[in-house]
């Protein structure tokens, strides 16, 4: 389970990086890197 909130993560952030040079996504962009944060601290606290 923690490895998939990783991947997923780090998907999102990829996403968000190509989004961002892009442009044409938006606000959307912004939450899918929110959305990859989130993912990541909860592995982290997860994992604590």
């Amino acid at each position: 389970m923690r490895s998939l909130l990783y991947i997923i993560a780090v998907i999102l952030v990829i996403g968000w990086v190509f989004g961002f040079f892009v442009n044409h996504a938006g606000g959307l962009i912004h939450i899918l890197l929110v959305i990859a944060i989130i993912a990541l601290l909860l592995g982290v606290i997860r994992r604590a």
